[in-house]
Protein backbone atom coordinates (compact mmCIF):
# COMPACT_ATOMS: atom_id res chain seq x y z
CA UNK A 1 0.00 0.00 0.00
CA UNK A 2 1.65 3.69 -1.01
CA UNK A 3 1.90 5.75 2.05
CA UNK A 4 -0.92 7.82 2.94
CA UNK A 5 0.41 11.11 4.37
CA UNK A 6 -2.26 12.69 6.84
CA UNK A 7 -2.15 16.06 8.77
CA UNK A 8 -4.68 16.24 11.82
CA UNK A 9 -4.86 20.04 13.17
CA UNK A 10 -6.03 19.79 17.34
CA UNK A 11 -4.29 16.30 17.65
CA UNK A 12 -4.06 17.08 21.23
CA UNK A 13 -7.85 17.57 21.48
CA UNK A 14 -10.55 15.47 22.03
CA UNK A 15 -11.92 14.21 18.27
CA UNK A 16 -8.19 14.87 16.77
CA UNK A 17 -6.71 12.29 19.41
CA UNK A 18 -9.18 9.91 18.50
CA UNK A 19 -9.44 10.50 15.05
CA UNK A 20 -4.93 10.10 15.23
CA UNK A 21 -5.52 6.81 16.59
CA UNK A 22 -7.70 5.25 13.94
CA UNK A 23 -6.15 6.57 10.83
CA UNK A 24 -2.21 5.31 12.30
CA UNK A 25 -3.77 1.87 13.10
CA UNK A 26 -5.54 1.71 9.46
CA UNK A 27 -1.71 3.09 7.77
CA UNK A 28 -1.57 6.76 7.41
CA UNK A 29 1.31 8.42 8.81
CA UNK A 30 -0.27 11.24 10.52
CA UNK A 31 1.38 14.60 11.69
CA UNK A 32 -0.87 16.58 14.45
CA UNK A 33 -0.32 20.23 15.10
CA UNK A 34 -1.81 22.00 17.97
CA UNK A 35 -1.50 25.20 19.84
CA UNK A 36 -2.40 23.45 23.46
CA UNK A 37 -4.21 26.54 24.63
CA UNK A 38 -5.48 26.88 28.15
CA UNK A 39 -9.39 26.80 27.02
CA UNK A 40 -9.53 23.99 29.18
CA UNK A 41 -7.03 21.98 31.49
CA UNK A 42 -3.37 21.46 29.24
CA UNK A 43 -2.69 18.30 31.32
CA UNK A 44 -5.82 16.60 29.46
CA UNK A 45 -3.79 17.68 26.29
CA UNK A 46 -0.87 16.76 27.35
CA UNK A 47 -2.23 13.20 28.40
CA UNK A 48 -3.40 12.61 24.99
CA UNK A 49 -0.42 13.32 23.08
CA UNK A 50 1.58 11.07 25.51
CA UNK A 51 -0.28 8.08 24.39
CA UNK A 52 -0.25 9.40 20.94
CA UNK A 53 3.76 9.84 20.62
CA UNK A 54 3.97 6.04 21.40
CA UNK A 55 2.70 5.40 17.86
CA UNK A 56 5.52 5.18 15.53
CA UNK A 57 4.09 6.74 12.50
CA UNK A 58 2.57 9.93 14.62
CA UNK A 59 4.89 13.12 14.55
CA UNK A 60 3.47 16.52 16.71
CA UNK A 61 4.47 19.70 16.03
CA UNK A 62 3.06 22.48 18.47
CA UNK A 63 2.15 25.19 16.21
CA UNK A 64 -1.37 27.54 15.83
CA UNK A 65 -3.24 27.59 13.27
CA UNK A 66 -2.82 31.41 13.10
CA UNK A 67 0.93 31.03 12.21
CA UNK A 68 0.68 31.43 8.46
CA UNK A 69 4.52 30.96 8.63
CA UNK A 70 4.78 27.75 10.10
CA UNK A 71 1.72 26.25 8.56
CA UNK A 72 3.12 26.84 4.93
CA UNK A 73 6.60 25.37 6.00
CA UNK A 74 4.73 22.62 7.28
CA UNK A 75 2.96 21.84 4.12
CA UNK A 76 5.90 22.59 1.49
CA UNK A 77 8.26 19.73 3.79
CA UNK A 78 5.84 17.02 4.70
CA UNK A 79 3.60 17.08 0.92
CA UNK A 80 0.52 15.67 3.17
CA UNK A 81 -2.29 14.11 0.97
CA UNK A 82 -4.94 14.53 3.36
CA UNK A 83 -5.86 17.14 5.70
CA UNK A 84 -8.30 16.97 8.62
CA UNK A 85 -9.11 20.50 10.30
CA UNK A 86 -10.20 19.73 13.29
CA UNK A 87 -8.05 22.73 15.90
CA UNK A 88 -10.77 25.29 16.41
CA UNK A 89 -11.85 27.83 19.24
CA UNK A 90 -15.17 25.44 20.62
CA UNK A 91 -17.61 26.22 22.96
CA UNK A 92 -21.32 28.66 22.49
CA UNK A 93 -20.55 30.12 25.82
CA UNK A 94 -17.11 30.98 25.41
CA UNK A 95 -17.95 32.95 22.14
CA UNK A 96 -20.23 35.51 24.29
CA UNK A 97 -16.72 36.83 26.40
CA UNK A 98 -14.24 36.21 24.17
CA UNK A 99 -15.27 36.75 20.69
CA UNK A 100 -11.90 37.46 19.42
CA UNK A 101 -10.46 34.16 19.91
CA UNK A 102 -12.98 32.86 17.77
CA UNK A 103 -11.98 35.25 14.59
CA UNK A 104 -8.00 34.34 15.43
CA UNK A 105 -8.09 30.60 15.34
CA UNK A 106 -11.62 29.52 13.15
CA UNK A 107 -11.83 32.28 10.27
CA UNK A 108 -7.48 33.59 10.16
CA UNK A 109 -6.51 29.88 10.98
CA UNK A 110 -9.28 28.50 8.54
CA UNK A 111 -8.03 30.75 5.94
CA UNK A 112 -3.86 29.58 6.44
CA UNK A 113 -5.02 25.95 5.70
CA UNK A 114 -7.29 26.64 2.90
CA UNK A 115 -4.05 28.79 1.57
CA UNK A 116 -1.71 25.96 2.15
CA UNK A 117 -4.15 22.82 0.71
CA UNK A 118 -4.29 24.79 -2.27
CA UNK A 119 -0.98 25.26 -2.70
CA UNK A 120 0.68 22.32 -1.91
CA UNK A 121 -2.09 20.23 -3.88
CA UNK A 122 -3.83 18.31 -0.81
CA UNK A 123 -6.21 15.93 -2.46
CA UNK A 124 -9.15 16.09 -0.05
CA UNK A 125 -9.73 18.80 2.36
CA UNK A 126 -11.98 17.38 5.32
CA UNK A 127 -13.06 20.37 8.40
CA UNK A 128 -15.15 20.29 11.52
CA UNK A 129 -18.23 22.24 11.03
CA UNK A 130 -20.61 22.12 13.99
CA UNK A 131 -24.20 20.98 14.07
CA UNK A 132 -24.56 25.27 16.21
CA UNK A 133 -24.98 26.21 12.61
CA UNK A 134 -28.51 25.34 12.17
CA UNK A 135 -28.84 27.93 14.84
CA UNK A 136 -32.53 29.00 14.97
CA UNK A 137 -33.55 26.10 12.42
CA UNK A 138 -36.63 24.69 13.66
CA UNK A 139 -37.55 21.39 10.76
CA UNK A 140 -36.26 18.40 12.45
CA UNK A 141 -34.74 16.56 11.77
CA UNK A 142 -31.68 18.96 10.51
CA UNK A 143 -30.67 18.57 6.95
CA UNK A 144 -27.92 19.74 5.01
CA UNK A 145 -30.06 20.63 2.33
CA UNK A 146 -31.68 23.59 4.52
CA UNK A 147 -30.35 26.75 4.82
CA UNK A 148 -28.10 27.79 7.45
CA UNK A 149 -28.37 31.38 7.85
CA UNK A 150 -29.84 32.14 11.42
CA UNK A 151 -26.72 31.48 13.58
CA UNK A 152 -27.43 32.18 17.37
CA UNK A 153 -23.90 33.03 18.25
CA UNK A 154 -20.42 33.82 16.87
CA UNK A 155 -19.29 30.24 17.48
CA UNK A 156 -21.83 29.32 15.09
CA UNK A 157 -21.39 32.20 12.75
CA UNK A 158 -17.29 31.08 12.49
CA UNK A 159 -18.32 27.11 11.72
CA UNK A 160 -20.84 28.51 8.73
CA UNK A 161 -18.03 30.87 7.65
CA UNK A 162 -15.84 27.71 7.14
CA UNK A 163 -17.98 26.48 4.87
CA UNK A 164 -18.07 29.30 3.12
CA UNK A 165 -14.68 29.91 2.62
CA UNK A 166 -14.28 25.77 1.99
CA UNK A 167 -16.50 26.46 -0.99
CA UNK A 168 -15.31 29.71 -2.23
CA UNK A 169 -11.84 27.46 -2.50
CA UNK A 170 -13.30 24.24 -3.75
CA UNK A 171 -15.24 26.71 -6.88
CA UNK A 172 -11.96 28.69 -7.71
CA UNK A 173 -9.29 26.13 -7.34
CA UNK A 174 -10.97 22.78 -7.81
CA UNK A 175 -9.87 22.22 -3.82
CA UNK A 176 -12.22 19.01 -2.64
CA UNK A 177 -13.37 19.85 0.48
CA UNK A 178 -15.83 18.21 3.07
CA UNK A 179 -17.58 20.05 6.07
CA UNK A 180 -18.55 17.82 8.62
CA UNK A 181 -21.11 19.16 11.64
CA UNK A 182 -20.88 17.33 14.34
CA UNK A 183 -22.98 16.97 16.98
CA UNK A 184 -23.52 16.88 20.62
CA UNK A 185 -20.30 14.62 20.55
CA UNK A 186 -18.84 12.85 24.00
CA UNK A 187 -16.89 9.97 25.52
CA UNK A 188 -13.82 8.55 27.03
CA UNK A 189 -11.11 11.72 27.09
CA UNK A 190 -13.97 13.96 26.44
CA UNK A 191 -13.72 18.15 26.56
CA UNK A 192 -14.17 19.31 30.74
CA UNK A 193 -16.61 22.07 29.52
CA UNK A 194 -19.06 19.33 28.05
CA UNK A 195 -22.13 18.64 30.07
CA UNK A 196 -21.11 15.03 30.74
CA UNK A 197 -18.01 15.82 32.30
CA UNK A 198 -19.21 19.03 33.73
CA UNK A 199 -22.59 16.83 35.57
CA UNK A 200 -20.24 13.05 36.17
CA UNK A 201 -17.35 15.66 37.93
CA UNK A 202 -20.37 17.81 39.76
CA UNK A 203 -22.38 14.29 41.03
CA UNK A 204 -19.18 12.50 42.11
CA UNK A 205 -18.11 16.36 44.17
CA UNK A 206 -21.78 16.16 45.70
CA UNK A 207 -22.38 19.72 44.29
CA UNK A 208 -25.60 20.59 42.45
CA UNK A 209 -25.37 20.94 39.07
CA UNK A 210 -26.96 23.13 36.45
CA UNK A 211 -29.49 22.33 33.86
CA UNK A 212 -30.40 24.57 31.08
CA UNK A 213 -33.77 25.52 29.92
CA UNK A 214 -35.33 23.53 32.78
CA UNK A 215 -34.14 20.07 31.36
CA UNK A 216 -36.19 20.65 28.29
CA UNK A 217 -32.99 20.64 26.09
CA UNK A 218 -32.38 17.64 23.49
CA UNK A 219 -29.36 16.73 21.94
CA UNK A 220 -28.58 14.30 19.07
CA UNK A 221 -25.11 12.93 21.96
CA UNK A 222 -22.60 11.15 19.23
CA UNK A 223 -20.74 8.56 20.82
CA UNK A 224 -16.56 9.54 19.99
CA UNK A 225 -16.17 6.34 18.18
CA UNK A 226 -19.09 7.00 15.76
CA UNK A 227 -17.89 10.02 14.76
CA UNK A 228 -14.29 9.20 14.21
CA UNK A 229 -15.88 6.03 11.83
CA UNK A 230 -17.69 8.50 9.77
CA UNK A 231 -14.43 9.99 9.45
CA UNK A 232 -12.25 7.77 8.68
CA UNK A 233 -14.77 6.79 5.84
CA UNK A 234 -15.18 10.25 4.47
CA UNK A 235 -11.06 11.02 3.88
CA UNK A 236 -10.97 8.58 0.77
CA UNK A 237 -14.33 9.59 -0.26
CA UNK A 238 -13.51 12.46 -2.26
CA UNK A 239 -15.84 14.92 -2.96
CA UNK A 240 -16.40 15.50 -7.20
CA UNK A 241 -19.41 18.26 -8.25
CA UNK A 242 -22.82 17.46 -8.15
CA UNK A 243 -24.23 17.03 -12.08
CA UNK A 244 -27.81 17.86 -10.83
CA UNK A 245 -26.59 20.57 -8.90
CA UNK A 246 -28.92 23.95 -10.22
CA UNK A 247 -28.79 27.49 -9.23
CA UNK A 248 -32.18 28.29 -10.34
CA UNK A 249 -32.63 25.82 -6.64
CA UNK A 250 -29.60 25.93 -4.89
CA UNK A 251 -28.65 23.01 -2.95
CA UNK A 252 -26.61 23.83 0.41
CA UNK A 253 -25.64 20.56 1.02
CA UNK A 254 -23.58 20.30 -2.49
CA UNK A 255 -22.56 22.12 -5.25
CA UNK A 256 -21.19 21.94 -8.86
CA UNK A 257 -17.78 22.48 -7.35
CA UNK A 258 -15.89 19.42 -5.25
CA UNK A 259 -17.57 20.62 -2.09
CA UNK A 260 -19.71 18.59 1.02
CA UNK A 261 -21.55 18.70 3.68
CA UNK A 262 -22.04 15.89 5.87
CA UNK A 263 -24.08 16.01 9.13
CA UNK A 264 -22.44 13.10 11.77
CA UNK A 265 -25.06 13.13 14.96
CA UNK A 266 -26.76 9.96 16.18
CA UNK A 267 -29.83 10.73 14.68
CA UNK A 268 -31.91 10.00 18.06
CA UNK A 269 -32.11 13.09 19.90
CA UNK A 270 -32.16 12.66 23.76
CA UNK A 271 -33.72 14.74 26.33
CA UNK A 272 -31.40 16.41 28.57
CA UNK A 273 -33.27 14.61 31.82
CA UNK A 274 -32.84 11.27 30.41
CA UNK A 275 -29.01 11.82 29.61
CA UNK A 276 -28.48 12.54 33.38
CA UNK A 277 -30.53 9.48 33.86
CA UNK A 278 -27.69 7.70 32.39
CA UNK A 279 -25.01 9.42 34.01
CA UNK A 280 -26.86 8.73 37.95
CA UNK A 281 -27.23 5.08 36.51
CA UNK A 282 -23.66 4.61 35.63
CA UNK A 283 -22.31 6.46 38.78
CA UNK A 284 -24.98 4.77 41.00
CA UNK A 285 -25.41 8.19 42.61
CA UNK A 286 -28.37 10.84 42.17
CA UNK A 287 -27.59 14.24 40.96
CA UNK A 288 -29.39 16.92 42.87
CA UNK A 289 -30.40 19.86 40.03
CA UNK A 290 -30.48 23.08 39.16
CA UNK A 291 -32.95 24.17 36.70
CA UNK A 292 -31.95 27.31 34.56
CA UNK A 293 -33.33 29.19 31.89
CA UNK A 294 -32.52 28.95 28.07
CA UNK A 295 -28.71 30.00 28.01
CA UNK A 296 -28.04 33.05 25.08
CA UNK A 297 -26.86 31.28 22.01
CA UNK A 298 -27.81 27.93 23.02
CA UNK A 299 -29.97 26.05 20.46
CA UNK A 300 -33.02 24.28 22.11
CA UNK A 301 -32.78 21.24 20.24
CA UNK A 302 -30.80 19.46 17.82
CA UNK A 303 -31.47 16.13 15.58
CA UNK A 304 -29.39 15.03 12.54
CA UNK A 305 -30.56 13.70 9.64
CA UNK A 306 -27.90 11.29 8.38
CA UNK A 307 -29.39 9.93 5.23
CA UNK A 308 -26.16 11.52 3.04
CA UNK A 309 -23.85 9.71 5.60
CA UNK A 310 -25.38 6.34 4.87
CA UNK A 311 -26.00 6.93 1.28
CA UNK A 312 -22.16 8.05 0.78
CA UNK A 313 -20.14 5.68 3.17
CA UNK A 314 -22.74 3.07 4.03
CA UNK A 315 -22.79 4.36 7.96
CA UNK A 316 -24.59 5.94 10.42
CA UNK A 317 -23.65 6.44 14.21
CA UNK A 318 -25.60 4.01 16.47
CA UNK A 319 -23.96 3.89 19.62
CA UNK A 320 -26.84 3.74 22.59
CA UNK A 321 -26.70 6.87 25.07
CA UNK A 322 -26.35 4.56 28.28
CA UNK A 323 -23.50 2.24 26.52
CA UNK A 324 -21.61 5.64 25.99
CA UNK A 325 -22.20 7.35 29.24
CA UNK A 326 -20.79 4.03 30.56
CA UNK A 327 -17.39 3.94 28.61
CA UNK A 328 -17.09 7.54 29.63
CA UNK A 329 -17.92 7.41 33.24
CA UNK A 330 -15.17 4.45 33.55
CA UNK A 331 -12.68 5.90 31.64
CA UNK A 332 -13.23 9.23 34.19
CA UNK A 333 -13.06 7.02 37.31
CA UNK A 334 -10.17 5.53 35.98
CA UNK A 335 -7.81 8.47 35.31
CA UNK A 336 -8.91 10.28 37.85
CA UNK A 337 -8.03 7.64 40.24
CA UNK A 338 -11.77 7.36 41.75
Amino acid sequence: MAEKKALVTGAAGFIGFHLTKRLSAAGYTVTGIDNINDYYDVRLKEDRLSILREISTFSFKKLALEDKEGIDELFASEKFDYVVNLAAQAGVRYSLTNPYAYIDSNIVGFVNILEACRHHKVKHLVYASSSSVYGANTAMPFSVHDNVDHPLSLYAASKKSNELMAHTYSNLYGLPTTGLRFFTVYGPFGRPDMALFIFTKAILENRPIDVYNHGNMKRDFTYIDDIVTGIERLIPSVPAGNPDWSGEKPDPGTSFAPYKIFNIGNNNPVRLMDFIEAIEEALGKKAEKNLMPLQPGDVPATYADVEDLMKTVDFKPATPIREGVANFIDWYRNYYNI
